[in-house]
């Protein structure tokens, strides 16, 4: 059983420049990344590299229209992708970064094969997508009404390169949001079947540094996020080496259905299920794992682990107000749609539950929730 693989090649710099000056970014390259990032940080530098926008493409979730429409704009030929932003960007960077990009259906249907033929370096600008670490990337399928992971190892990253300096400007919601989902990739990969004890001590990890992280925030307003910025970037980067081999589970595969059908931030769809999910697990089996990872949130909490989810849901609620999922437009006659689209189109995911959740537990969860 594998235990432990960091792929890409992790360096840290504490400005853009920096970064630019070390990597030569020039005229072989193709910059995918967002206007609002590269101009104030990158725009000075008056580099020769090539730059695709991705907002001016559409807003939102990562999807296959998306790299339709970019790949068309798309001229000449390079030997470096640069992808520099959320996990919108660093999704659909790793797409361009294979030989065959267009048309992407192609792919995910296996009727093309995924060779990757130019150099992937990825800086995330938020701190959640861990995406960085990881061979998976995840679009909507706008035709499918679902959103789905493509995961295989020739869309690795080559280079991951961390610049706390980018997060500064992150407004909180973004910050938010994307912290959160850092820390269900870290739980979800610890509870994992597929969980080792390298991928946990990252995990664990990373749950330690974003909780003490939300307790200085909830202490001391907003802005006690700033001097810890480079913390929260790291702790993403843990959270993604975990999961990247223990994989995510049925928080992220619940979630997807939201977030595809009502344009949700992933972060917060991931949230809406988070502690739904995790009760859930308890009730079926309440030793192994569980036990222990309750254990160890109930110190950082400071409460007994009888009501571990509760504080847990009160210090995230200081982040962001947890919402049921009527009020993004879900219908009741949603529910069990949403669960046979689980089950039907995310078992990559739900294979790594801590326990097994059949179609009736997922109407359960759902309606929970409603």
């Amino acid at each position: 059983m594998k235990q432990l693989a960091v792929k890409p090649e992790i360096y840290k710099f504490e400005t853009a420049k920096e970064f630019a000056e070390a990597f030569k970014l020039g005229k072989d390259d193709l910059v995918i990344t967002n206007e609002y990032i590269y101009k104030p940080f990158f725009g000075a530098l008056n580099l020769p590299c090539a730059t695709l926008f991705q907002e001016k493409y559409g807003a939102g979730e990562p999807s296959d229209d998306m790299v339709e429409a970019m790949y068309k704009d798309v001229h000449g030929s390079y030997k470096r992708i640069i992808a520099i932003g959320g996990g919108t960007v660093i999704d659909i960077s790793k797409f361009f970064s294979l030989k065959h990009t267009s048309p992407v259906l192609d792919l995910y249907d296996g009727k093309q094969e995924i060779v990757k033929d130019k150099e992937l370096i990825i800086v995330p600008t938020t701190c959640g997508t861990g995406s960085e670490v990881t061979n998976i990337a995840v679009l909507s399928l706008n035709a499918r009404g679902t959103k789905k992971g493509l995961a295989h190892d020739e869309m690795y990253g080559d280079y991951a390169v961390l610049i706390p300096e980018l997060l500064k400007d992150l407004p909180f919601k973004f910050f938010a949001t994307s912290s959160i989902d850092a820390l269900v990739h870290a739980v979800e990969s610890s509870l994992s079947p597929k969980a080792t004890e390298s991928t946990k001590l990252f995990g664990y990890k990373a749950i330690e540094m974003i909780l003490k992280g939300y307790k200085e925030i909830e202490k001391n307003g907003h802005d006690a996020r700033l001097p810890l910025l480079s913390d929260f970037l790291l702790a993403s980067n843990y959270a993604g080496i975990a999961f990247s081999i223990a994989g995510c589970a049925a928080v992220h595969a619940m979630s997807y259905p939201v977030g595809a059908t009502f344009h949700v931030a992933h972060g917060e769809s991931n949230y809406a299920m988070f502690t739904g999910v995790l009760k859930n697990y308890l009730e079926i089996k309440k030793d192994g794992e569980i036990e222990k990872l309750n254990r160890f949130m109930a110190d950082i909490l400071g409460c007994d682990t009888a009501h571990v989810y509760d504080a847990l849901e009160k210090l995230l609620n200081c982040l962001l107000k947890k919402k049921p999922l009527h009020e993004y437009g879900m219908k009741k006659e949603q529910i069990a749609e949403f669960a046979d689209s689980v089950i039907a189109n995310q078992q990559r995911l739900m294979a790594n539950n801590f326990v097994f959740l059949d179609r009736d537990r997922l109407i359960k969860i759902y309606t929970e929730l409603f």
